[in-house]
């Protein structure tokens, strides 16, 4: 679990960080400290390591989203070069213009540490999957892929969350082995235009 934070703020300076990136990668305004006259607390989390993905969308359709699983830097590092990742190097899109950045929206999910997911057969893994709750992780061999808890609005049934999660690693839907290896995590979130309301999701 986060330690408990301001959210309303800590909203505010992630999705300013992840905006304030692109603008400077598009080259339309000098990239300013989006921390600045935040309250101490809030300026030591993005100071301290964090994981995040940040997600961009148009009317509604996904534009793009990048993220990171393990915390190796800081979240404000972090949320500023999978902004960049987002926009110009999801391989499923075309590099965002700055034509269509103003109709473009942001949102940022900020990821617990992932926890192992202790089950032995894809039963089991359909047994134990929180819908709506669960971020997961899938890990086979060099194969793995992961859905942030958001996916679950599109696909609540766990039969098809896994069946996707599973071929988005390149992998045939319904396959499973022995060696399979999952892991979830929960998320705190913030979208543009709703910073001011933390929709928060933690483990019980």
């Amino acid at each position: 679990m986060h330690a408990p934070m301001p959210s309303p703020e800590l909203g505010r300076a992630l999705l300013a960080l992840a905006r304030g990136a692109i603008d400077q990668a598009l080259g339309l305004r000098a990239h300013g400290d989006a921390s600045v006259a935040l309250p101490p607390e809030v300026q030591r989390r993005l100071d301290a390591p964090g994981a995040s993905f940040v997600t961009l969308t148009q009317r509604g359709d996904l534009r793009g989203c990048i993220g990171s699983l393990s915390a190796r830097r800081s979240l404000r590092e972090d949320v500023r070069a999978n902004a960049v990742a987002a926009a110009f190097e999801d391989p499923r899109f075309a590099p965002l213009t700055a034509q269509e950045w103003p109709a473009t929206a942001v949102e940022v999910s900020v990821l617990s540490a992932p926890r192992p997911l202790p089950v032995h057969s894809r039963g089991e893994a359909l047994r134990a999957l929180r819908p709506g709750v669960d971020g997961v992780v899938f890990h086979w061999g060099p194969y793995r892929s992961t859905f942030l808890p958001q996916v679950w609005a599109q696909l609540p049934e766990p039969g098809a969350f896994l069946r996707h999660l599973v071929a988005k690693a390149g992998l045939p839907p319904d396959f499973w082995d022995a060696d399979v290896r999952l892991e979830r995590y929960t998320v705190d979130k913030w979208r543009e235009g709703e910073a001011a309301h933390r929709e928060r999701e933690t483990n019980p």
